[in-house]
């Protein structure tokens, strides 16, 4: 195995029911509780999970996914509740946007 890889992405959320329904709905994510505040997800390319919390949520890393249709994935993102922060743009060797989830994390999504 190699020495360091990402291994579990955590994020925080206000919310763990509308968490686990937002990325479930979106990206199939499966989700397993352990306890009352917190949920583990799987089946989303890398482990990981939520942690409920009052506090402001605040992003220090920025998870960036993949998808081939970034107009469609867009759409569906606005439609469960997230929040469009960086609208579609070019780079080198793609394309990409980055969005709120209903608890405030930023994440990204890109295609070639």
């Amino acid at each position: 195995m190699q020495n360091t890889p990402i291994n579990y992405i955590e994020f925080k959320t206000h919310d763990l029911e509308q968490t686990k329904a937002f990325y479930s709905t979106l990206f199939g994510w499966k989700f397993t509780d352990y306890g009352p505040t917190y949920t583990a997800f799987t089946k989303s390319g890398i482990e990981g999970g939520f942690e409920l919390s009052k506090d402001p949520v605040s992003n220090g890393v920025l998870v960036v996914l993949y998808h081939e249709h970034l107009e469609e994935i867009l759409k569906k993102i606005e439609v469960v509740g997230g929040k469009i922060t960086v609208d579609i743009f070019s780079f080198p060797g793609g394309r990409r946007f980055q969005f709120l989830d209903p608890s405030g994390n930023e994440l990204a999504i890109w295609s070639e």
